[in-house]
């Protein structure tokens, strides 16, 4: 039974429930117990008067005073409205800890604990993705009637992500496997989140950390309105439709202005396909007229769309990509930019199929924290189920590592359907210990 309790009578120990989606708050769930006063503090920040909470997931040490439920109260008059509660009421039961069915976790082995806690933080990664993605869409469906409030669920997002990101630790990117959603969300998404991670790289404080953001989530709001086949880079289209495809950098500035976006966030739209050596459009800005979120925002875009083209067929592998980028592209980015996006992504990108040393196949699933050439990855064991295959640390092991990078369909049959590579590389963020090195990945791909 969930009972309500006022914002002051909050206490250390009561298991509360926010019912606002996930990026209009700093914390990781949405229902969790409470641990601190700090907390406490934060909570009451949000602006609400009272929260549900759940006695039986409550500490008993710390019983507050509240009153019983019996009416649904609405939520809140805030940004989280985009979201509806329902649907994280109905995911929270899939991010608490799993239980071993023949004792508590302190009893399973070891292995059963490692797999819990994997089953677990991908969950809660993708409870996080979807809740954005949602949020992102709220976001278009508000632009054409309603560009302010457009706005306001943006930054809303963005401060939300931000949340997540400045933390006291390290983050890197972590690819979620079989996640489905509308790709445009997808794509904004992939370059938000790594563009984020990119700028904290370079030190962006946090306004302009806000304003790459928006930027980044925005950056193809100017293709409202074009007609699907001018929405996308296609050398095989008409001229007629390759021009409207441009159009859609001005047409986002103009969209933009309607939302009253920052300056930061509005050269953000506007450069995102400027290049270093002055090919790009729509101006053909060389690279010390691009703002540094500009730089970040058009090298991640150009590696999003080579993974995720609008025909998933088409799509490189995520090393393939990067590779690509390294080996024929080097002098359309800023040399400091591609290098540390080489650091932060690896040499084998979160979401590429490899052979290891050993003649196992396996799955980047997020990139090592200090060795480009020795990422996280899932193997393919037939002995093993494919739903309790433990993630292997390469870092931690000598003797093996990563032979070559393999497209799903060189993969054999059974390989392929234990791994289940994705045909759209879908990307969120994890936290991890440090950032890797550049000098073995860059030989690497050289190579």
């Amino acid at each position: 039974m969930l009972l309500t309790v006022a914002i002051e009578d909050l206490k250390v120990g009561m298991f509360v429930h926010l019912e606002l989606g996930w990026w209009a708050h700093p914390f990781a769930l949405s229902n969790f117990a409470i641990s601190s006063p700090d907390q406490i503090q934060t909570l009451r920040g949000l602006g609400l008067k009272q929260l549900r909470w759940s006695p039986e997931k409550s500490r008993p040490d710390a019983p507050p005073e509240s009153v019983a439920d019996t009416a649904s109260e609405p939520a809140p008059p805030q940004i989280a409205a985009a979201i509806e509660s329902s649907a994280v009421e109905s995911t929270a039961a899939a991010v608490q800890p799993l239980r071993i069915a023949t004792g508590s976790p302190r009893a399973a082995s070891p292995a059963a604990r490692a797999l819990a806690g994997q089953r677990d933080a991908q969950r809660l990664c993708e409870l996080q993705y979807h809740e954005a993605g949602a949020a992102w869409q709220e976001a278009q469906r508000q632009l054409p009637n309603a560009p302010e409030q457009a706005r306001v669920v943006t930054e809303g997002l963005t401060r939300a992500l931000l949340d997540k990101l400045i933390v006291d630790q390290e983050m890197c990117v972590r690819v979620l496997a079989g996640v489905a959603g509308e790709p445009n969300a997808a794509h904004a998404m992939n370059v938000t989140v790594i563009s984020l991670l990119m700028a904290r790289v370079f030190g962006f404080g946090p306004d302009d950390m806000l304003d790459l953001g928006m930027g980044a989530l925005l950056h193809d709001v100017g293709k409202h309105g074009l007609p699907e086949r001018a929405r996308h880079a296609d050398p095989r289209t008409l001229p007629i439709d390759g021009q409207r495809y441009r159009s859609h950098v001005a047409l986002g500035l103009v969209q933009g202005r309607r939302m009253s976006l920052s300056p930061g966030a509005l050269s953000v739209l506007a450069q995102h396909h400027e290049l270093a050596d002055g090919s790009g459009f729509p101006n053909g800005l060389a690279q010390d007229n691009i703002a540094l979120a500009g730089r970040i925002v058009a090298l991640v875009n150009r590696y999003d769309n080579l993974c995720n083209p609008l025909q998933a067929a088409n799509g490189l592998t995520p090393h393939e990509a990067l590779s690509l980028i390294f080996a024929q592209s080097r002098g359309q980015f800023d040399a400091t930019m591609l290098n540390a996006f080489i650091r932060m992504m690896g040499v084998y990108p979160p979401g590429s199929v490899v052979q290891l040393t050993d003649d196992r196949f396996a799955s980047v699933v997020s990139v090592n924290s200090s060795r480009p050439l020795k990422p996280r990855v899932l193997v393919c064991d037939p002995q093993v189920p494919p739903e309790e295959a433990l993630l292997l640390n390469l870092d931690g092991q000598a003797d093996l590592g990563i032979r070559r990078s393999l497209k799903p369909g060189q993969l054999p049959a059974a390989a392929r359907d234990y791994l289940s590579p994705s045909t759209r590389t879908v990307y969120f963020f994890e936290p991890v210990a440090a950032v890797p090195a550049a000098g073995a990945a860059q030989q690497a791909l050289a190579a």
